[in-house]
């Protein structure tokens, strides 16, 4: 219980008992006792007292009166004024918590005071009074201890009942029956228990004022003043009846947002406004003080006291009514409907917990942290030009802003969040675990576990968040790699936002966690040893390995890629790796690469990227499957074509913190250069067979005496050498031109070798890195490569697609051209050499008694059918070379200005190409 219900409760239970005993004393008022100086020594002059009877008045007293006061409908409290010979004076509380029993005949017999009767007919009434109290029942309130709750600095007894539900026979003397002195020191006495939160005799709660209702409470009471007050005093005690309403409506304030949900910033914000409230009921006493000992204390003096106090007190009601307003507590806040999806997180992360989104389960936005502390800077910042406000709102910032202080400590120093109510500016997602990492495309742990709450950052924050989010991330992967001593207490850390070390004391701990994360990247883990392994094999960089690997695997990855075995591959790729004099025999990283079929073309996949496809897809137990889009007929019927080749790809592991910068996004665009790497190395391949078939076998060596035969030939070893042209010196522009110059600016930037300040001119030293800067540059890498080999352009893609489906087709196509070339000549057809080639490479023809006669004879029109279809090839070629080279030269100037060279080289290909065309047509 608060410190402030204390006081209130203890200063009510002496109040209490001195209104129920009757018999204690108070000392007399000097003003008061001056006034009545006339009395005689031992008269009574009460003013009135309905808890103790109906008294004797006195002759003067009895003639102002006009009526009885028992019929008063409303509760009024008196004070009654006891004159002795000693001049003491008994003032009393109200008497409405008095018993019933007691009467003027009781005390007097105690404290044998005599009385003075006026008339008679006074007596008369009095008398009637008297039986009339005694024939209602006993009027008995009590108070209860109300059930505890989550508020430490909620009271725990009950309000007190209201005036409407007290007796009519307990109502006080009305105001306009007492002269203006007297009205006066009743409205004083009154205001300072209404300054408390109760109500007067004459001062009482507005009608509608419900305390069992909590808005109501949370608004504060209205307060209403009886008729019959002089109307100068009316205005000065309307004036000082809003510090009442700010107090009750403080207490309740304090009660509320010290729950639980409300967080540790809210429980800082109402433990400083306690001790305000503290420093409010000592004022109060203080002026009781006055009203005790000051005979010239007035009501006009008792305002001009109150007024800074009352300014204070309007300050915590604005600030209050604003934090209540945010919280939905007072009013509905229009803004709900609009930030309502910035908890899409949240509640994708408690269906992930396996929770679930009952009613009950969604909770409204609470106006608790950050927003807290943003409402009181803005606060501030308005109310700026006001000292006695901003000194106020200062010390509220400065003490709700010390827990947040403590999480943000916590979080910069030691890369933990301590925040058990979720108001921190750093959001961290419990469900996203480190073990995701090789296996999630997005990078969850890195991208989404730690983020930031735009909304409830505050604004001493607002400048340097990016820096705050980085230096925890850094000092957590720091720390879950045993760099950081989490028991080591950092000391002459800022505890306020005020303090003047608060920036450096962020710029400080982004600067060390930044070099703590590169020194255990680059130094401990060998980050450039990692990326120089990586180069080896997925950019075939001395890939002597690699071209041994590809013969010795030739006859597995020809097959259809379901048909593949992937264990075989991997031994014979372990058993490459492991030979003695090749480059991968020295990688202490070899055991990290594995081997893989991959079940989507190397085109379709890309294009799915580069159209911003399958991202948003519920993920498949496969990293690649990520992007699988609902397959369709023709995609299966492709997928089914796919050989080895095209499905083979590496996976490389990497383990954690260097998955970070390795990661698997980073891998897959290692893998999709890998892939289109190998294609066109298989493709080359296929191509430099044919040349060697067309140089080895007969039927193409053999020189005939048909000059259409002979022409035919020259054009196909033309067609095949200007593909082979254009396969190689695509190879030659995507690894020397493009991959390589990027590696080694990359590396450069790794190794903090740049010799080149922040302003782009040479300097000596070696210029401030961060670890995100050097993911985006890995990245970045990564990307300029895959822009400039054509792989991100879809334009560009899909020709180049076409270009080297024309040449595989061809170049697969030799074997049989081979064996038809040989009945286009009538000197081999028929032979023994034609009858030899044809059972060695048809695994149909086992002799030469199986071969038809149609096959081994001499057949000239299929030397027709031989020149339209090498017309179609050479048309197909031409065709979109030139469509090639057109979007080459326009993206060049456009958007890549590196394709120029690609376009420069690949014009020598066109050299002779124009007769094809003539000739198809023809």
């Amino acid at each position: 219980m608060s410190t402030i219900a204390n006081a209130r409760n203890t200063a009510e239970s002496s109040r209490r008992l001195s209104a129920t005993s009757g018999a204690k004393s108070r000392a007399p008022s000097p003003r008061v006792g001056a006034r009545e100086r006339q009395l005689s020594s031992a008269e009574v002059i009460p003013e009135d007292s309905a808890s103790n009877g109906p008294h004797i008045r006195s002759a003067s007293s009895a003639q102002k009166m006009n009526g009885s006061t028992t019929a008063l409908g409303e509760r009024q409290t008196g004070r009654v004024h006891l004159a002795t010979r000693e001049k003491l004076q008994v003032r009393t509380r109200s008497p409405v918590k008095a018993p019933m029993g007691d009467s003027v005949e009781d005390r007097g017999s105690t404290e044998r005071v005599p009385t003075r009767r006026s008339s008679r007919a006074v007596d008369g009434k009095l008398e009637a009074t008297k039986k009339e109290k005694r024939a209602l029942p006993p009027w008995k309130p009590q108070a209860s201890l109300i059930p505890y709750t989550t508020a430490p600095l909620a009271a725990r007894i009950s309000a007190s009942p209201l005036s409407s539900l007290m007796p009519a026979c307990l109502e006080p003397e009305l105001l306009i029956h007492l002269t203006p002195d007297r009205q006066e020191s009743a409205i004083l006495e009154d205001l300072l228990f209404v300054f408390m939160g109760y109500e007067g005799q004459y001062i009482r709660y507005v009608d509608k004022y419900n305390p069992s209702l909590e808005k109501d409470r949370l608004a504060g009471p209205g307060f209403r003043i009886l008729s019959g007050l002089d109307p100068s005093l009316r205005d000065l005690t309307s004036s000082v009846l809003k510090m009442a309403t700010y107090f009750s409506a403080m207490e309740a304030f304090v009660e509320v947002q010290s729950r639980e949900e409300f967080g540790a910033i809210n429980h800082a914000l109402c433990a400083s406004i306690s001790k305000l409230l503290k420093e409010y009921l000592v004022f109060i006493v203080q002026l009781e003080h006055q009203l005790l000992s000051n005979p010239s204390f007035t009501l006009h003096l008792l305002r001009l006291h109150t007024l800074p106090t009352s300014h204070m007190m309007l300050q915590l009601y604005t600030l209050a009514q604003e934090i209540l307003k945010k919280n939905s507590l007072l009013e509905e806040d229009l803004d709900d409907s609009v930030d309502g999806f910035d908890e899409v997180d949240n509640i994708l992360e408690q269906l992930r917990e396996g929770g679930d989104l009952a009613p009950g389960s969604m909770v409204k936005k609470v106006c608790k942290g950050g927003s807290v502390l943003r409402l009181l800077t803005e606060r501030l910042s308005f109310m700026s030009g006001d000292p006695a406000a901003r000194t106020l709102l200062q010390t509220l910032l400065r003490d709700a802003s010390r827990p947040y202080m403590v999480m943000l400590n916590e979080w910069l120093h030691h890369g933990s969040i301590k925040d058990s109510h979720s108001e921190f500016l750093i959001k961290e997602q419990q469900s996203i675990k480190r073990e995701k990492l090789e296996e999630d495309y997005t990078d969850e742990y890195w991208e989404k576990r730690y983020t930031v709450r735009d909304n409830d950052v505050p604004p001493q924050l607002e400048g340097v968040k990016d820096k705050v989010l980085l230096a925890g991330k850094y000092l957590n992967v720091v720390r879950e790699c045993g760099g950081v001593d989490v028991s080591k207490e950092v000391k002459d850390v800022p505890k306020s936002f005020d303090d003047p070390q608060f920036l450096d004391n962020v710029n400080g701990a982004y600067a060390h966690a930044n070099s703590s994360l590169l020194n255990l990247l680059v130094t401990t883990h060998a980050l450039g040893a990692r990326l120089r392994s990586m180069k080896h094999y997925f950019f075939l960089d001395r890939s002597d390995f690699f071209t041994y690997f590809l013969d010795l695997s030739t006859s597995e990855l020809k097959k259809p890629w379901r048909l593949v075995n992937v264990g075989k591959l991997q031994s014979l790729l372990d058993l490459v790796l492991r030979q003695p004099g090749t480059v991968a025999a020295q990688d202490p990283f070899k055991e990290d690469v594995k081997v893989q079929m991959n079940n989507v073309g190397l085109t379709q996949l890309v294009m799915r990227v580069v159209n911003v496809r399958g991202f948003d897809e519920e993920p498949a137990p496969e990293s690649i499957d990520r992007y699988r889009t609902p397959a369709t007929k023709p995609a299966t019927d492709e997928e089914d074509k796919m050989i080895g080749f095209e499905a083979l790809e590496f996976k490389f592991s990497v383990p954690f913190p260097l998955s970070l910068v390795i990661s698997s996004k980073t891998v897959f665009r290692y893998q999709i250069l890998f892939r289109y790497l190998l294609s066109m190395r298989h493709l080359e391949g296929l191509l430099v067979s044919s040349w060697e078939d067309h140089n080895k076998v007969l039927s193409w060596t053999h020189k005939s005496g048909d000059a259409k035969l002979e022409m035919w030939k020259r054009r196909v070893w033309t067609l095949r050498a200007r593909m082979l042209v254009f396969v190689q010196q695509t190879l030659y522009y995507c690894t020397s031109e493009v991959i390589e110059p990027n590696w080694q600016a990359l590396m450069t930037r790794v190794n903090g070798e740049d010799k080149l300040d922040r302003n782009g001119r040479p300097g000596s030293s070696k210029p401030t890195r961060t670890v995100d800067e050097l993911m985006e540059d890995h990245v970045d890498f990564l990307d300029t490569c895959l822009k400039e080999c054509m792989l991100m352009n879809s334009k560009l893609l899909k020709i180049h697609s076409k270009l080297t489906s024309a040449c595989t087709m061809f170049a697969t196509y030799t074997s049989t051209l081979s064996r038809t070339l040989f009945a286009c000549s009538p000197s081999l057809a028929g032979t023994p050499a034609h009858l030899t080639y044809l059972t060695t490479t048809s695994s149909r023809h086992k002799n030469a008694q199986s071969i038809p006669d149609e096959t081994k004879a001499y057949d000239p029109k299929k030397l027709e059918n031989l020149t339209e279809m090498l017309g179609k090839y050479e048309y197909n070629f031409n065709h979109h070379l030139r469509l090639l080279l057109d979007a080459l030269d326009y993206y060049a100037a456009t958007e890549t200005v590196a394709l120029s060279r690609l376009c420069a080289v690949l014009g020598s290909a066109t050299n002779g190409g124009g007769g094809g065309d003539e000739r198809s047509e023809s």
